[in-house]
């Protein structure tokens, strides 16, 4: 892919396609830019299952899995004991 093109195109997905050799059947395209709609498309129609990860979902799986993060701050979240405050008990 040219580094000056920001989306992958449905040229690149063509490609990844032809690269999938033998009893390969499923195939996952990660980018940190996006992919164009030809390129949705032409992974949607191929006969291999492929799965597009872009860069927004590829942050949010980062998060999701902790990899390549780090915690900055950790909130406690209180809520009221009701049966501290019950009579008898």
């Amino acid at each position: 892919m040219n580094l000056n093109q920001s989306n992958v195109r449905e040229t690149d997905i063509r490609n990844f396609i032809g690269a999938m050799s033998g009893d390969t059947r499923k195939g996952i395209f990660i980018t940190t830019s996006s992919f164009d709609a030809k390129a949705i498309q032409k992974a949607k129609e191929a006969h291999h299952s492929i799965i597009l990860i872009d860069g927004a979902r590829l942050v949010n799986l980062m998060y999701e899995y902790n990899v390549g993060v780090q915690i900055k701050e950790t909130y406690e979240v209180k809520e009221i004991d009701n049966d501290f405050f019950e009579e008898g008990g």
